[in-house]
Parts: structure tokens; sequence; C-alpha cells
């Protein structure tokens, strides 16, 4: 009995590990296909949400992920929005992403027992809290803004690299914290 109970908790722990892995795959995955656009911004970060333009087959495609809470702490939620290919349809998935409510078509629970998750920008041979201001690019700022629509902000130099902290609930079967930099 005693051998069936540990293999048993050993698989669980085995399969939270490998959907740990595979969630953090898919993150660095979102930060690998960046594309700068001047439409949108290719990565930002308001504290609850972190959105990115990245480019697919098809074209570009936004990229939202955000915490959310749930019965056993928070849950790590990834939308991916159609793959588009005109400046509006990516506006409007952009802009859409902004009145998430946590349950739209395309939203994936990816990870579930976290307790809190901080995000990190590398600028300027430092990391800063991803909600502080970025070096914004002069020109292309300047040409943009005027012709933005409202809800989408100015364009800004992406960041050399970006640090997830992940928090991991208590009785979610992880432990401690997972600190995980991404080169851009």
């Amino acid at each position: 009995d005693g051998i069936a109970r540990a293999r048993e908790s050993n698989q669980t722990r085995l399969e939270q590990a490998m959907r740990l892995q595979t969630v953090i795959s898919q993150w660095e995955q979102d930060l690998a296909a960046l594309q700068e656009s001047a439409a949108v911004p290719a990565l930002t970060c308001d504290g609850q949400t972190v959105r990115l333009t990245r480019r697919t087959d098809g074209g570009l495609q936004v990229v939202a992920w955000s915490l959310r809470p749930d019965t056993s702490g928070s849950t790590w939620q990834r939308w991916a929005g159609p793959a588009v290919t005109t400046t509006t349809a990516l506006q409007n998935s952009w802009l859409g992403t902004q009145q998430f409510q946590g349950n739209e078509p395309g939203q994936l629970r990816a990870l579930g027992g976290i307790d809190q998750w901080q995000v990190f920008f590398y600028q300027g041979n430092a990391w800063a809290n991803c909600q502080s201001t970025g070096d914004v690019a002069a020109a292309a700022a300047a040409a943009n803004a005027a012709s933005a629509p409202a809800g989408i902000q100015a364009a800004q130099a992406l960041p050399s690299g970006v640090r997830l902290v992940l928090a991991f609930a208590a009785g979610s079967g992880l432990t401690g914290s997972l600190v995980r930099d991404t080169l851009i």
C-alpha cells in the first residue's frame, strides 16, 4: 500500500513538473517570436497582464498572459488571438485584450496554484519592474502617437531580457518560487 501511494504521489509530482515545463516553454516561445510593428506595441505589461505581438505563419498575433484568481490561489492564463494580416485587425485584437474578464474564447488555463507573479524587464543594464517607463523610441513614438487609436501606447524599445517570477500557492504541489530569465 505504501509503495502504491508513493508511486501515485511521484506520478502527480512528475505531471506537475512536466506541466510547468510546458507552460514555461510556451512563455519563452512567445517571447522569442516578438514582432515590432507600427500598429501596436511588441511587448507591454500593466501589472495584471503581459501583452505581446508575435509573428506566426499566418501573420501577426496578439498574446496575453495574465493571473486570474480562483479557488486554489490563482491561475496563470494565456490567450492567443487569431493570426491577422491587417493593421485594423491587429489593433482590434490588441484593444480587445484590455477588456478581458478571464473567460474569453481561446483563453487557456495554463498553470494553477500560483500565489503571485512578477515580471521585470532588463533595460539600461538593470532589471526594472515591467510597469516602469521604458525607453520610448522617440522618432517612432512622435510619428505614431498622433495616429494611434486610444488605448495603444507609444512605441517603446524592447528590453534585452524578461524576468518572470512565479510564487506557488500553499497546497499547489509546487513549493517556493520560480525565477526564469529570457533573453530577447
